[in-house]
């Protein structure tokens, strides 16, 4: 997470999006999702197709923050669902959710919320911003290929 936090908000966007590509959501960076945030985004920062068919979209919003983040950003990202209507959508933090937004975002229903661990756990997990460095193999005989009969 540090070297996350090091990189720029449109950096965060963008591997944001492929994150979410690379955990199986639209189909390839180049056509199953965007990072959209600018000055006057209405609070959604991308846009990913939740499926390759492109049936229903994911809206997320990247916070790449050193606090924690308030149920105050739930709620304002919940309204800016609606002016898409939009169904669902995720917010994605470096950090962590206050309690009272972690509360908020169950009530709420639609919005899913992934903090600064999980996010380094899901890099991990599906390769996005790290390497293999090295993979090991453990032989053993195989009996079965031996038995005679």
């Amino acid at each position: 997470m540090a070297r996350v936090k090091q990189c720029s908000p449109a950096f965060f966007e963008r591997l944001v999006v492929q994150l979410l590509v690379a955990m199986g959501y639209g189909g390839s960076v180049a056509d199953a999702g965007k990072a959209v945030g600018r000055s006057g985004d209405d609070g959604i920062d991308g846009i990913i197709k939740q499926d390759r068919l492109g049936l229903d979209n994911i809206y997320f919003q990247a916070k790449r923050w050193e606090r924690t983040v308030p149920s105050e950003v739930v709620r304002t990202f919940h309204g800016s669902l609606a002016l898409q209507r939009a169904s669902r959508g995720v917010i994605i933090t470096t950090s962590d959710f206050s309690s009272s937004a972690i509360e908020t975002a169950k009530a709420l229903g639609n919005i899913v919320l992934i903090d600064g661990n999980t996010l380094a756990g899901f890099m991990i997990e599906y390769n996005v911003g790290v390497t293999v460095a090295a993979r090991y193999e453990v032989k053993r005989v195989d009996r079965e290929f031996f038995a005679e009969g």
